[in-house]
């Protein structure tokens, strides 16, 4: 779908990107993620075709990119952008002819987008009238009423309670399964591992981490693992075939240790214990994403 090729960009003394490529499959979701000032706005801009490279290429469904494919984008910048006083339903209606529908189109689909998010007596309303949740679910139905190939959300759930937040998740889960395919950037890692197929790690103008969520996460397994055991608290002389990294006493006389293997297997680990208590949970630690976002920034830090 979407092909970034050696991307570079430059603002006066400052380099926001240095050489990125990245490739986002068709019918995905694809997070975009880098702390603060790493170069996620200026890629963003650059697909939309707000900026443009200095140099490298972007390649929409295998054609280079140019002004037709504004038509098959839908964008929710992290700045709003929606007129204040002007009415909601006149405003979407304005958008969505920009983007090539008609009058009745866009008022057809509006109609069932305002049913679907409860927004029905929005119509009349004016942005300036609307809580920050509400004028972000405005601007969310402005991105998707043109019903793109491509969608773009920077920075989609804020403002959003989590009921509101939740709903947004639903309807791009719905979206991305009737084909769309979704590009998005956030600092919710929580995000990430419940919709990202696939991610790009940008810290200081370079891609720095990319590939498959599940991917990445296994990459990152260093043999640890929670053990859960009931019955008195075991003491742990050096013998055991692991390394006990913490212990935890918890409630109705239940244990957890986190252990790190070297040499040893789970098996081995099964073996020396279960003839001392009785083994409730054996679990391999697997680092969240938010975790291996810390690490990899920090080690470029």
């Amino acid at each position: 779908m979407l092909s970034i090729r050696n991307i570079v960009k430059q603002y006066a003394g400052h380099r926001a990107l240095d050489d990125v490529s990245l490739e986002v499959e068709s019918g995905k979701i694809f997070g975009l993620l880098g702390p603060n000032g790493a170069g996620k706005t200026s890629l963003i801009r650059i697909i939309n075709q707000i900026t443009a490279p200095d140099s490298g290429e972007v390649y929409f469904n295998g054609h280079k990119l140019n002004q037709s494919h504004i038509e098959r984008i839908g964008y929710l910048p992290e700045e709003r952008g929606l007129y204040k006083k002007m009415e909601i339903g006149e405003q979407m209606i304005y958008l969505a002819r920009l983007k090539g529908l008609t009058r009745d189109e866009a008022t057809t689909r509006l109609k069932h987008w305002f049913k679907k998010l409860d927004m029905e007596t929005w119509w009349k309303k004016k942005i300036e009238e609307l809580s920050k949740g509400m004028q972000q679910k405005a601007q969310f139905v402005a991105t998707v009423l043109h019903e793109p190939d491509l969608i773009i959300l920077d920075e989609p759930f804020s403002g959003f309670d989590p009921v509101n937040a939740e709903l947004i998740k639903d309807e791009i889960l719905e979206l991305n399964r009737n084909g769309a395919t979704i590009l998005f950037s956030t600092h919710r890692m929580e995000s990430v591992e419940e919709l990202c197929d696939s991610i790009a790690l940008i810290h200081k103008s370079r891609k720095i981490l990319d590939g498959r969520v599940k991917h990445i996460r296994n990459s990152y397994k260093n043999e640890t693992y929670l053990v859960e055991y009931t019955g008195e608290q075991l003491t742990f002389d050096g013998s055991q075939p692991f390394e006990v990294l913490s212990e935890v006493a918890g409630e109705d006389n239940s244990n957890t240790i986190k252990i790190k293997l070297s040499d040893a297997s789970a098996n081995d680990v099964l073996q020396y214990l279960l003839p001392k208590t009785r083994i409730n949970m054996l679990q391999e630690v697997i680092p969240s994403m938010n975790e291996i976002f810390i690490e990899k920034v920090n080690l470029i830090a």
